[in-house]
């Protein structure tokens, strides 16, 4: 469950602009419904490269595991960005490219999970809101696209919290027990199927972390193994 946080975006008045570059009236019901996506895609593409810019911090620091985590969920988001686009293009909207401020830089393991969660509890509160524009404007499959991504923020804000309260637990001992891990992000299906793989954008939550230190609040345990967050 989210707890109340101050939240880590870039100022509201930044998400809030106008990012709507499609031929549609801004005043029509799908000029608005493009305008919330808009702005979705925008904090969509920040967290790709905020996110990418930790995963080499976290690698270059020999946190391999982190290091591959928060990859991972960078390409969740990738595709969060792509599935806002692809409705906004159904609209007959023009997807923003443009993120909604400029990535943090120089974060190290001890700064970088409590960011994160309050930039992912930002996100849901907002998508919760863009959430009731599309369903204000009779729009369902917009409606449906954000319950969809708000789900997996959620678990993004879980693994977050969860690696934050454990590094302001234990300290260096958490971290000392994660560097040197490997960084790899090879995906492949639960021990049911061993060997088969999976595309990345299924496989996250197959991940396998032999680390009973690394868990997430809402993921299954299968005795020292933790599912990594990511797509159903």
């Amino acid at each position: 469950m989210r707890n109340a946080r101050q939240h880590s975006y870039p100022d509201r008045r930044e998400t809030n602009r106008e990012v709507h570059h499609g031929t549609n009236d801004q005043g029509t019901k799908e000029g608005k419904v493009i305008e919330v996506l808009n702005k979705a895609r925008g904090m969509e593409l920040y967290a790709i490269i905020q996110y990418m810019n930790q995963h080499y911090n976290l690698d270059n620091s020999d946190y391999g595991d982190m290091a591959a985590k928060v990859k991972l969920i960078a390409i969740d988001e990738m595709r969060h960005a792509e599935m806002f686009a692809e409705r906004i293009k159904e609209l007959g909207g023009e997807p923003t490219i443009e993120p909604v401020g400029k990535p943090e830089k120089g974060q190290n393991a001890r700064t970088i999970f409590s960011f994160d969660a309050k930039l992912e509890d930002d996100t849901i509160d907002a998508y919760n809101q863009f959430l009731l524009v599309c369903r204000d404007n009779g729009d369902s499959t917009s409606v449906k696209t954000f319950e969809a991504i708000i789900d997996e923020e959620q678990i993004h804000f879980n693994y977050f919290d969860n690696v934050h309260e454990h590094i302001e637990k234990l300290g260096d001992t958490y971290l000392a027990q994660i560097a040197g891990t490997p960084s790899t992000t090879v995906c492949r299906r639960k021990a049911s199927l061993p060997g088969k793989a999976l595309p990345v954008h299924k496989a996250v939550r197959e991940i396998v972390v032999d680390r009973s230190f690394a868990t997430t609040s809402v993921l299954p345990v299968r005795s020292q193994q933790k599912w990594v967050p990511a797509v159903p």
